[in-house]
């Protein structure tokens, strides 16, 4: 096949991404659309470059130095990116690439002046912009020149930028290649940058415009500040108007400079308001050719503007999957389940199957729709009050859009009193549950969920194919009956009211903060907490064997537990541990997640825990925590009631009191074994689709069992029945997961994907001091431990551990460290619940803790007030 060393623009088809990069590619494509001008030009393709590369082997030698480096090694990536760009700009261009460069070049005319940009294939994406990494040239006269920039825009592939770029997002250095785009030059009176959706607020509804006189590289160098333009379906909402003092400019003789502006003309506003809507309707054509958002870089030339580059919007949050073109209001569950990564299909699938209402699928996330409950007064009083104090950033943010007074459509609501799939018309358990404190209540219940887990797990095995599928269906209503059931609710909605009381009535009464978290410790039936004593049981056994602790240090193999067995002590230690998992093992990180691996099915995830425990905890540690717990409980108890007594009406309030004391202690730990209930059932599911998923695997279907992952449950059922399967959704789906893991989910967006804010919750705190939700009082200094994954963590006495967020899989980290710090989660969600049990102070709601904050920093965290205060800037270096 005849190679293709130059492309002119009006020859580029959207498959030449591999010829032209992703610029050229947008660059043709814009030509193509009507009343759009783009000025002339054409690419020097990839297979110049590749050409090129073929001369000079030295060039792909150092290249294959590269490849091991991580982020981290800048002296090592320094040295190579100096090498590298050296060798290429002494290159002499092969003699047909030559050739067929000098032919174009001649044809669009040798007298004129040129921008000369890079364009790599990894470049412009929808998933990876690459913005900036890459070299442009302005105003490149004369066939020297042009080829000189050619050599230097190859060069500028291997820009220690462009390496570490790279490095982050995982494409490889050998797999990306860089076209050249050689375009006619337009000398303007005013340039700059649009982002057809607001970079602010993510509003696709908005269109945002910077501009600023002379060339736009100005505004890209940062050099000036452009005026700003908001503007949405042909009207101006917004303008700011800046001082701007310089502009660069193209020289008579080639290249470019820097002029200041006439003091008079600073101020002026570089585009006219005519100007400014015809400009947002041009944009919103190449939107619409693209289909997706875009930043676009304009300019104006002799009142016409042109149009030299387009790319995707890649920092934007998907928009939710089911839109009917009404304005609606979507609420982050990721945020209420303490777990804000990416869910893959198949774990979704799981989680709609048991909340059919509302729900809606973004950027890997579940988003409820509550824009009925918000249009209602009834509802809207009853959202609200639910995130007052358990969520108030979701909270506050609900308010804020509630002020705009924007009318909403009325229609099926989430919270209505005795609607959706779960009732709230519990008046009648609650009233009988809040007179007789069953004290029996919690442990009824557990044991009826085991008797239907075995019950399951007996029936389950009964079936394959099709049939299985039609089962867990089915099951999903014994499922949806046990986490309905209104005694269960009654159970966990009084243990929170009792907490709830008891805050407010002490801090009323005596003026004590947060009483209930004191008095939350070390309660029975919390499922949870137990798991991180156990650990502590299993640590006191492993630590009876020196070999296996050595052994334990270096292993890495997930068959680790039979390999113990071989060592003096190893059988006790393996056997101490499979008890472990027998009964907590169906948990893991994002355990939400079917699809996420279980401990049982990892087990190597628990190892630097007991580690952790031995090198932290002497013998016997979960007698002595758990006791410790109960007595500074009991303690407290006594010394409020006693206070209350002295008061008028002290024995009336005392005796009250005590009451709900007794109410909190009998019936807050149950509030985490539902969910602990669901995700025992949600494994007896993955172990028997797995099966199924093994055989398309064996026959294969699939490339691997774990591929069903990425289909949802009717498309896994459908593969299942059929023995067919399209791979490359399954390929783009991994893809997207990929992508998705790098976003950020906001807590509440609109349908125009709009992210909600709302006011921030500090209120007088000390200078400096990051703000959050107090959610465990006291207060502890210690060193910060960033921790991003669980597996990661290597945690010291005192240490206080700042992470995402933590779900019930974390609490055996709970056991070794001082105070907590989350960026997501509220009053009562699993960290505030199992920090308050344990004792420990904790802060939630903190936004970007974990960039705010680095590893090995000493912080203090108030869990009383709400607040982390940085102590100093040096880091303390220890294991992570």
């Amino acid at each position: 096949m005849l190679k293709k060393y130059v492309l002119d623009f009006q020859d580029i088809e959207k498959e030449d991404l591999s010829l032209v990069g992703g610029k050229g590619v947008n660059l043709g494509e814009m030509a193509k659309i009507p009343r759009v001008r783009v000025p002339i030009g054409f690419c020097v393709t990839t297979e110049a470059y590749k050409k090129m590369l073929e001369q000079y082997p030295e060039i792909n030698e150092l290249l294959e130095h590269l490849t091991p480096l991580t982020a981290e090694d800048i002296e090592q990536i320094r040295e190579l990116s100096q090498a590298i760009r050296e060798t290429i700009e002494k290159t002499v261009i092969p003699p047909d690439v030559l050739e067929d460069i000098l032919r174009l070049f001649l044809n669009f005319g040798e007298n004129f002046f040129y921008a000369v940009r890079s364009s790599a294939t990894a470049e412009d994406l929808p998933a990876a912009s690459f913005a900036g990494q890459h070299d442009t040239y302005l105003n490149v006269h004369g066939q020297r020149a042009i080829l000189h920039h050619i050599r230097k825009c190859w060069a500028s592939l291997f820009s220690e930028r462009a390496i570490v770029y790279r490095i982050q997002n995982g494409f490889d250095h050998r797999k990306v290649y860089l076209s050249v785009v050689i375009q006619q030059m337009v000398y303007p009176e005013a340039s700059g940058i649009l982002f057809t959706a607001d970079p602010i607020t993510s509003n696709r509804h908005v269109l945002s415009i910077d501009a600023s006189f002379g060339l736009g590289e100005a505004l890209v160098a940062g050099i000036v500040t452009a005026d700003n333009y908001k503007v949405r379906e042909g009207k101006i909402l917004e303008k700011t108007l800046a001082e701007k003092k310089v502009a660069i400019v193209p020289l008579n003789n080639g290249g470019i400079d820097k002029r200041e502006i006439a003091t008079s003309q600073q101020k002026n506003q570089t585009l006219t308001d005519e100007q400014i809507l015809h400009l947002e309707n041009l944009a919103r054509k190449i939107e619409g050719h693209f289909r997706s958002p875009q930043d676009i870089e304009w300019c104006l030339a002799d009142g016409v503007f042109y149009f030299v580059q387009s790319r995707p919007i890649t920092t934007l949050y998907p928009l939710p999957d089911k839109m009917d073109g009404n304005l609606r209001v979507y609420l982050s569950f990721a945020h209420q389940q303490m777990m804000t990564d990416p869910i893959r299909p198949l774990g979704i699938s799981f989680i709609e199957l048991l909340h059919a209402h509302n729900l809606n699928r973004a950027g890997g996330r579940i988003y409820i729709d509550v824009t009925h409950d918000l249009a209602s007064p009834l509802s809207r009083r009853a959202l609200l009050g639910s995130f007052r104090k358990n969520d108030p950033l979701t909270h506050n943010a609900l308010v804020a859009f509630r002020e705009r007074k924007i009318p909403l459509p009325k229609g099926k609501r989430m919270f209505s009193m005795g609607g959706g799939r779960f009732s709230w018309g519990l008046p009648a358990e609650l009233i009988k549950l809040y007179r007789n404190n069953d004290m029996l209540l919690a442990q009824q219940l557990i044991a009826e969920n085991e008797a239907s887990l075995k019950r399951l797990e007996s029936e389950i095995q009964k079936f394959s194919g099709d049939e299985l599928f039609a089962f867990i269906e089915q099951d999903q209503t014994e499922l949806l009956k046990l986490l309905s059931n209104k005694k269960s609710m009654a159970a966990i909605f009084l243990g929170l009211y009792a907490a709830s009381w008891l805050n407010d009535k002490m801090d009323k009464w005596l003026g004590e903060k947060n009483a209930a978290d004191v008095l939350s410790q070390s309660v029975p039936n919390n499922v949870t907490s137990e798991m991180g004593y156990a650990l502590l049981d299993v640590s006191d056994v492993v630590r009876q064997s020196p070999e296996a602790v050595a052994y334990l240090e270096t292993a890495e193999d997930e068959k680790f537990l039979e390999a113990l067995e071989g060592y003096e002590g190893g059988k006790a230690t393996s056997k101490s541990i499979r008890n472990f998992l027998k009964k907590y093992g169906v948990r893991c990180s994002g355990e939400i997640d079917i699809t996420n691996p279980r401990w049982i099915e990892q087990p190597s995830a628990l190892v630097p825990m007991i580690l952790s425990n031995i090198k932290n905890f002497e013998p016997n540690a979960r007698r002595t925590k758990f006791e410790k717990g109960r007595k500074e409980a009991k303690e407290k108890e006594q010394e409020l009631l006693r206070r209350l007594e002295r008061l008028p009406q002290g024995k009336k309030k005392a005796n009250a009191t005590k009451k709900q004391i007794d109410r909190l202690r009998n019936f807050i730990g149950y509030r985490e074994y539902p969910k602990f209930a669901m995700i025992q059932r949600y494994f007896l599911y993955k172990q028997a689709l797995m099966k199924e998923a093994a055989i398309l695997a064996e026959k294969g279907i699939l490339q691997k069992k774990e591929d069903v992952f990425f289909l949802n449950f009717d498309e896994f059922r459908k593969a299942v029945r059929t023995e067919k399967v399209n791979l490359r959704l399954i390929e783009d789906r991994k893809a997207d997961h990929i992508h998705f893991e790098k976003l950020d989910p906001p807590r509440v967006m609109t349908s125009e994907g709009e992210i909600i804010s709302g006011r921030p919750i500090a209120e007088n705190l000390p200078a400096d001091a990051l703000p959050g939700i107090a959610v465990s009082s006291g207060i502890a200094e210690g060193r910060a431990r960033v921790i991003l994954k669980m597996e990661d963590a290597v945690l010291e006495k005192d240490d206080i551990l700042v992470t995402v967020f933590t779900d019930p899989s974390w609490t055996p980290l709970f056991v070794a460290i001082n105070g907590l710090v989350t960026e997501v989660g509220g009053l009562m969600t699993h960290g505030a619940v199992i920090a308050r049990e344990y004792g420990l102070p904790a802060v939630v709601g903190v936004e970007n803790a974990t960039k705010h904050i680095k590893d090995g920093q000493r912080i203090r965290i108030n869990g009383t007030e709400g607040y982390v205060e940085i102590l100093e800037e040096e880091t303390q270096k220890g294991p992570i």
